[in-house]
Parts: C-alpha cells; sequence; structure tokens
C-alpha cells in the first residue's frame, strides 16, 4: 500500500529538486472506430477521444493539488492511425485530414500532445503503412501538437531497409515544411526499433493493439533528485553510489505509482503501467548529464560516460522494479541533446560528439534523441543515422530510436530554438562520407541469430 507518509517524504525533492510526475497518458484504442467511409471514421475518432479523455485533465489538476506533486503534462495516445485508417484512406491527404481530426480532438479536451499518428512496419509495408508515411510531413505541419512515430525493426524481424530509406527522405520534407519555425515538425516525429506498446513519453507514444480499450499509463521523472542524493555520496565507493541511486528511483517510482492510482481509480480506467524514465528538462538542475558529472566525469562525453550511463540506467530500473509491479514503456536513462542543459553544454564544450552520443545509446534508455544536425543533411545520410541506431536496438534487444531535427537555413556552430520541453540545441556536426549505395540496396536486415527463440 502507498499512504500519505510516502508522499510527505518527497516534498523536498518536489519543492528543491525538480521530482515531478511527468505525464498521465491515457492510451485509448480506436479499432472500433474503423470504418470504410472518411467522414464517419474522423467522427467516430474525434467522439471517442473526446468522450473517453474529458475528465483527464481536470482529474491530472484534481491530483496534483490534493496531493501537491506536479503533473507536468495530460496526454494522449491512440492505435497507429495506419491501421485506424487503413480502410478509408486512399490518399496521403486522407491521412493528414485524420490527423487534423486528432489535434482538434486533443485541443478539446485540452491535453498538450497526442502520440499515435503511427505506423508498424519492422517487416513489411501495407499499402496504408506506405501512404501514413508519405503523409506525415504535411500531417506534422498542419496540426499542432500530433505527434508521428514510426516502428522501422525488431529483434525478431530485423530491419526494413526500404522504409528507413523512406524515412530519410520524410525527415528531410518535414523540416522543410516547418523551417519558418527551426524545422520544429521533426521534433514530433520518431522512429524506433522494438517500440514499446504502453510507451506514455512523446513523441512515440502510441497504443498497442495488444492494450485495453483504455489505459492509464504514467511516466515520472527526477534527474535532479538522484543528483542531489549523489551529492551526499561524493567520493563513496561504487557499492554505495549505486544503492543511493536505486533507493532514489524506488522513492521517485512510488510517487509516479501514487498519481497512476489515483487515476485510474477516479477515472475508473485500469491502470497500466509506470515508466520510470530519468527525463530531464531545459530547466538548470533538471539534467541527466548532470548526474553523470556528479557520478565523476567532467563533461557527459568524457571517457568513462557509457559506464556511468549504463550504471545509472541499471540502478534506476532495479529501484523502480522494487516500487511498481507493473513497471514499463521505456523506463531508464534518456539523453535528449535540446531538453537537457547538461548535455548543450558538453556539445558547446566540444566533449559530445554524434557518435559518443550513439556509443551511449546502447546502455540507455531510448537512443539518438532531439538532436538538430545542418539543414543541408542528405536524406541517406539520414537513413544511415537510423539504420546504424536500429541495429543497435535490434542487436541488443532493446528498445532505440532516432529523433534528428535536419535545421533549414542552419549549420554547425548555430543554435535552434524550439521552446517549452522541447528547450534548444547547437547544431552538431554529421559525419559526410556517403552511404547512398548502402541505403538504397532495398529489401530488409534480417534478424539476428539469437533471435530464434521458439
Amino acid at each position: 500500500m502507498i499512504n500519505i507518509s510516502e508522499v510527505i517524504e518527497t516534498n523536498k525533492m518536489i519543492e528543491k529538486e525538480n521530482l515531478d510526475v511527468r505525464t498521465i497518458t491515457l492510451g485509448i484504442s480506436l479499432l472500433d472506430c474503423i470504418d470504410s467511409d472518411l467522414g464517419r471514421l474522423n467522427e467516430k475518432i474525434y467522439n471517442k477521444i473526446t468522450t473517453a479523455a474529458k475528465d483527464l485533465v481536470a482529474t491530472g489538476s484534481a491530483i496534483e493539488k490534493e496531493f501537491g506533486i506536479p503533473i507536468v503534462n495530460k496526454r494522449i495516445s491512440v492505435t497507429p492511425i495506419a491501421i485506424v485508417g487503413g480502410a478509408a484512406c486512399r490518399t496521403p491527404d486522407d491521412f493528414v485530414a485524420i490527423a487534423k481530426t486528432l489535434d482538434k480532438a486533443r485541443k478539446d479536451v485540452g491535453v498538450n500532445f497526442l502520440g499515435g499518428y503511427s505506423a508498424l512496419v519492422s517487416k513489411g509495408m501495407t499499402r496504408a503503412d506506405e501512404l501514413l508515411l508519405r503523409s506525415i510531413p504535411r500531417a506534422l505541419a498542419a496540426t499542432e501538437l500530433v505527434c508521428s512515430s514510426v516502428n522501422l525493426g525488431s529483434t525478431k524481424t530485423g530491419i526494413n531497409m526500404d522504409a528507413v530509406r523512406i524515412m530519410g527522405d520524410i525527415i528531410k520534407e518535414t523540416a522543410e515544411l516547418t523551417k519558418e519555425n527551426d524545422s520544429i515538425g521533426c521534433s514530433k516525429l520518431v522512429v524506433f526499433c522494438n517500440a514499446p506498446d504502453d510507451n506514455p513519453f512523446m513523441a512515440g507514444a502510441f497504443h498497442g493493439v495488444t492494450e485495453a480499450d483504455l489505459i492509464i499509463n504514467v511516466g515520472v521523472s527526477g534527474p535532479g533528485v538522484v543528483k542531489t542524493a549523489l551529492e551526499n555520496v561524493r567520493g563513496e565507493n561504487f557499492e554505495v553510489l549505486c544503492e543511493t541511486i536505486k533507493k532514489t528511483a524506488f522513492k521517485v517510482t512510488r510517487v509516479g505509482q501514487l498519481v497512476a492510482q489515483e487515476a485510474s481509480k477516479r477515472l475508473g480506467i485500469p491502470f497500466g503501467i509506470v515508466d520510470l524514465s530519468l527525463a530531464p528538462t531545459p530547466a538548470i538542475g533538471d539534467s541527466v548529464a548532470d548526474i553523470l558529472c556528479e557520478i565523476g566525469l567532467e563533461h557527459a562525453g568524457a571517457p568513462g560516460t557509457t559506464a556511468a550511463l549504463a550504471l545509472l540506467n541499471d540502478q534506476v530500473k532495479k529501484g523502480g522494479v522494487m516500487a511498481s509491479s507493473y513497471v514499463g514503456g521505456l523506463s531508464g536513462a534518456f539523453i535528449p541533446v535540446s531538453e537537457d542543459q547538461g548535455m548543450i553544454d558538453a556539445v558547446n564544450a566540444g566533449a559530445l560528439t554524434l557518435e559518443k552520443l550513439e556509443a551511449m545509446t546502447c546502455v540507455c534508455s531510448v537512443g539518438l534523441d532531439m538532436i538538430a544536425i545542418p539543414g543541408d543533411t542528405k536524406a541517406t545520410t539520414i537513413s544511415g543515422i537510423i539504420a546504424d541506431e536500429l541495429a543497435i536496438g535490434m542487436v541488443n534487444q532493446k528498445t532505440t530510436a532516432v529523433r534528428v531535427i535536419p535545421v533549414v537555413g542552419k549549420t554547425v556552430g548555430d543554435n535552434a530554438e524550439f521552446g517549452g520541453l522541447l528547450g534548444h540545441a547547437p547544431i552538431m556536426p554529421v559525419n559526410g562520407f556517403s552511404c547512398d549505395a548502402f541505403v538504397n540496396r532495398g529489401g530488409r536486415i534480417p534478424a539476428p541469430i539469437h533471435s530464434f527463440k521458439n
């Protein structure tokens, strides 16, 4: 049982160390909305979302007020739209019309983001999947806070290199259509390997087809809390360091569990998972990079960074699974550049490169996240970056992702401004050698040998 004494114990964390519940995400199945008529489909989608989520924001605000726990975002994830729109959509414009419906429903219920403008194409693409992929740039340009994700590979199926090649072009087109705002459309688009069905974080959230009709998933945060705890054990050995991270993660996860249970009870919707990822913000003191420095690095990116991040990620998970029976989503340490002031400082100091970030993704929670690159980066180069990151996920049986932003009109030395939780980012250099012949081969990279479990 979770009691109020545990909440009191976290007051200091909330008031002084940036502890928050990053999101309550309501997962909504749209499978029962499927219709061959586009008009009826849009009407059903709007009605389902606005009915199911009508009390989400008010409930989250009431829990915030009652328990004194900041809940930064209230969000919605829906069934991948490539599946939902397959029977009705004949052109990319048809899918864009659904995106606009999603954005209107999101706005009318007052949530911060809606995820699920998605396709799952790890092995192959249906006609609807490809239409949705082709529609993504216009959909993200025409909507405000709809998020898109595409799963391009998995340990079981390998990597769909045809889709990887297409996504390089899609990311470039999205950047061009939103160039007036530093190509911000790309900040709402992420590509995955081994995408989880129950991730509450954007831009990758979607409501998996194995989920219940409605579900509540909660994402907690707290890099500042972990950093403060480590300040008290400076100079101690690794055993003390690990115990401190583990115990702190336990407390943070209990806060998320409390909020999840309360939201579930008040909304009458089943509780799904707590995602205990350390998700940084641009706020000073709310940084995963700062934790790495507290562990003993001059800057994130210094020798030892990958080991320190592996240690952090593992101890966060060990503490979290003791605090909740239902830990899921991504769960670990996020390393976005634009959303983490410590990462930005490391890039500006010359300590952190794209290649080092890729190495770090072998042991962290997600992948290359919120990284601004020169606007003239070739589409095939972006596809090559995606393929590299997906290969790490496929071989290591973990989730990896890429959210890169080729900022049109900017180059290395410039800065991109996204605002809010998305922050700002220095433009990072990209390896300019060609991978065109590799990306353009077509077909599929097979699943690794250890995928055969049956």
